[in-house]
């Protein structure tokens, strides 16, 4: 594979595709797909140069196949047990049952050991020990997705959910199965992750901290202090965002054992789910172990966006 070679995303191949359903610009100056970096998975300081011009990773092929299938199924089996997929169709095709709702189920990643041996052993941790230079640790949170028809990611950069750590912190984003593009698979919005004003404004934000007025108390449009996260989307229109940001939204037709990394402040979303099946993905994050990490997310049941991360200050 040259460095020049990309998973063909081409307008002449795609379906009409939505977001948050709008329709998208699949123009050549609005819409295109992701640069593999396989051929270079093995040269650590082209990983890091790349990161730094792209502000991702996309590594086709580069986890084992066979271990995303195993973690699948063991994900396919529960969500058949909890009665949420089409028993009409085995459970590894993730054909959901009519009415069934679904977009965020971290449970599924509980216990899930074949889950836990793809995304936190063998080739993820080799990987991020080449890009980081050192000893890495992960997250001990692990963020689920089971996304259901209909629905899809609004843009946003992790920075504002899990930044009170390092900012030298990865996602990985990790399709569970084959995810063509009306699946829904993640999109980048090219070369956001140097947009200087979007990082020095909303990149700043942390969702967990609300403002305190002397006399009116909590703001709730800053979280309120409540228990889910709130305030982190940076805009519910990905056509507007990317006209006013620039760039083109990339992606690709994912199959198991791809693998796309990136920053803290890259813009990312999903495309919508038009197929009659679960999207099932991951995203997990890492850094050096050397380094700060945001006590949200670690030990045995991390705090996550719950009332003991929220932090106020005087407004």
């Amino acid at each position: 594979m040259s460095d020049l070679e990309e998973t063909k995303v081409t307008t002449a191949t795609i379906p009409k595709l939505t977001s948050s359903k709008l329709d998208m610009d699949d123009s050549p100056d609005a819409f295109g797909e992701l640069r593999s970096s396989a051929s270079v998975v093995n040269e650590p300081d082209e990983l890091r140069r790349r990161m730094g011009e792209d502000g991702y990773l996309f590594l086709p092929g580069c986890l084992s196949r066979d271990e995303v299938m195993a973690a699948r199924a063991e994900i396919t089996d529960r969500l058949a047990r909890e009665g949420l997929l089409d028993p009409a169709y085995p459970a590894i095709e993730s054909v959901v049952r009519a009415g069934v709702n679904l977009s965020f189920k971290p449970d599924l990643a509980e216990n899930n050991a074949p889950l836990y041996q793809l995304l936190y052993g063998g080739a993820m941790m080799r990987i991020y020990e080449r890009l980081l230079g050192g000893a890495v640790r992960h997250f001990d949170f692990t963020w689920m997705r089971a996304v259901a028809p209909g629905h899809a990611t609004q843009p946003h950069c992790d920075i504002v959910y899990m930044g009170r750590g390092t900012t030298n912190l990865y996602t990985s984003w990790t399709p569970l199965g084959d995810v063509p593009l009306r699946m829904g698979g993640l999109m980048i919005l090219e070369g956001s992750h140097r947009h200087e004003r979007l990082r020095n404004g909303y990149g700043r934000k942390d969702v967990d901290t609300y403002c305190v007025t002397r006399r009116d108390g909590p703001s709730p449009h800053l979280g309120g202090g409540g228990t889910i996260a709130a305030g982190g989307v940076l805009s519910p229109n990905p056509v507007k965002l990317r006209e006013r940001l620039g760039g083109r939204w990339i992606t690709a037709d994912y199959a198991a054992g791809d693998l796309l990394i990136f920053s803290m402040y890259t813009v990312h979303a999903s495309l919508d789910n038009h197929t009659d099946r679960i999207r099932l993905s991951s995203d997990t994050r890492y850094q050096l172990a050397s380094d700060p990490v945001d006590e949200r997310w670690i030990g045995e049941r991390p705090i996550a966006h719950g009332a003991a991360a929220k932090r106020s200050f005087i407004c």
